[in-house]
């Protein structure tokens, strides 16, 4: 039977003998990258001044004074100063694997035997369609009607989301205005800090998209936030009578808050707009593969209601799944790259692993992971009172309100975990919040509960002032 010449190259002993080789070094390195440690005094102080350089010439510093080493194991990441850290924000969401998974490690020897480093608008390799298979596959796996049709890669969630929109803006033209949930975090592109709720984010910036905001649901008052939301809905549909496109639904807020609405309030608001000749689009570019489904619109029932979706983070690769009735016209999407070829490599993993894990339902690996690390959130709160409100969030999103929210002594438990060895973020204002990021493809149960231990010792100090 005939092959490619690559086909033959993947298939060449020697190949074989070099993969096993490299797992088994990595294996045997990472098998030292188990435990939270302090740095090395030998490589401080080179360290540091990396650390330094790096924050000039970006013309700001690090958020985290983190430069990895390059090696890991599961939840736990080597820096370049010989620390250690337990990381429970994976990169805001994007390491949802951990690091140097072996799955991964495999991936990335695949993408070095391909034969570019880029794949894109002219060029693409095969990788690119089983990525774009499984996410419409995925998408349409509880629609019964094949509702998605298409997906376009790219590069960032927020060129995903910038796609979605720029695909909506022209469907329903001249509608050129947008509807966002207060507290929305769209992105950080010229387009798309009008649509996130954060003015200091569009600081000098000329208005691109002009965004009217809708309160987000209340859980202690289901009905009446839920009514008061189509109300100011329809205020703004009052105001600008046929001149909305599109609303933007982040189903669970990150930026936010990690504040999750109900399948009541979603389906609410998209029937409205839906009524009122407005497109809908759902961003998940933090959600996605977290909750009880795959995607987070399948966990809340709406599969029937949306015309365009956005994933990111875990994917690796993002990408704007469409529905055929939205498909635009010639030249409104292109991209000289569409993703590393490495990335589409672990993109393609990662999704199958999601399919294949056993993460989703009321009882997946998602719920077990949840379920663990909110007990252990609510014994801090137990054994020391007005430490944590909450916990919130969904599935593998966690996070609650520490100290009652006041966001100084937030900004201290940070530094502070960090100096701990635990990776964190934050999220939310008035209250302050603390959030995670489990990285489901690689944490257990004693990893959630280590971090618990360390988040619990951070929050003695920051209370002992």
């Amino acid at each position: 039977m005939s092959q490619t010449r690559h086909a033959a190259l993947a298939a060449d002993p020697r190949i074989a003998q070099a993969r096993a080789l490299v797992q088994e070094a990595v294996a045997a390195h990472q098998a030292e990258v188990n435990a939270v440690r302090g740095p090395d005094p030998a490589l401080a102080a080179d360290y540091d001044a990396q650390v330094a350089a790096i924050g000039q010439a970006r013309g700001r510093d690090l958020f985290f004074p983190y430069l990895g080493s390059g090696l890991g194991n599961g939840p736990y990441v080597e820096l370049g100063d010989g620390s250690v850290k337990l990381d429970f924000i994976s990169g805001i969401g994007a390491h949802g694997w951990g690091h140097s998974h072996p799955a991964l490690v495999d991936a990335a020897f695949d993408a070095a035997l391909q034969d570019t480093v880029m794949q894109g608008n002219l060029q693409q390799n095969a990788v690119s369609l089983d990525v774009s298979r499984l996410l419409i596959d995925g998408a349409n796996r509880t629609s019964g009607e094949g509702r998605f049709s298409h997906c376009f890669l790219t590069t960032t969630g927020a060129m995903a989301n910038e796609n979605a929109y720029k695909i909506l803006l022209q469907h329903k033209t001249p509608a050129s205005r947008v509807l966002a949930f207060t507290g929305n975090f769209s992105g950080r592109t010229l387009g798309m800090c009008w649509v996130t709720d954060k003015a200091a984010n569009r600081v000098g910036l000329p208005q691109t998209l002009a965004t009217d905001f809708v309160p987000f649901f209340n859980p202690d008052k289901p009905e009446a936030s839920t009514q008061h939301a189509l109300a100011v809905l329809d205020r703004h549909l009052y105001r600008y009578p046929g001149q909305h496109a599109l609303m933007s639904f982040e189903l669970v807020l990150g930026e936010g808050g990690y504040y999750a609405g109900s399948a009541a309030f979603y389906r609410a608001l998209m029937t409205r707009c839906r009524e009122a000749g407005i497109a809908v689009h759902v961003d998940e570019v933090q959600t996605f593969g977290r909750t009880t489904e795959l995607f987070a619109f399948q966990h809340f029932g709406l599969d029937d209601l949306i015309d365009t979706v956005s994933v990111g983070k875990i994917t690796q690769v993002c990408a704007t799944l469409f529905t055929a009735a939205v498909n635009p016209k010639p030249g409104l999407l292109s991209q000289t790259f569409t993703g590393a070829t490495a990335a589409l490599h672990a993109a393609r993993t990662i999704l199958e692993g999601l399919r294949d894990g056993g993460f989703y339902g009321p009882e997946g690996r998602n719920v077990q992971l949840h379920k663990r690390f909110v007990a252990g959130l609510k014994g801090i709160g137990d054994r020391h009172p007005g430490w944590v409100d909450g916990p919130f969030g969904v599935g593998a999103m966690v996070g609650f309100t520490p100290f009652g929210g006041d966001a100084t002594k937030n900004g201290a438990l940070l530094k502070q975990m960090y100096a701990d060895g635990l990776l964190g973020f934050t999220a939310g204002k008035n209250p302050a919040r603390m959030r995670f990021l489990m990285p489901v493809g690689a944490v257990t149960f004693d990893h959630i509960d280590e971090a618990v231990r360390l988040l619990e010792g951070s929050m003695a100090k920051v209370a002992a002032g």
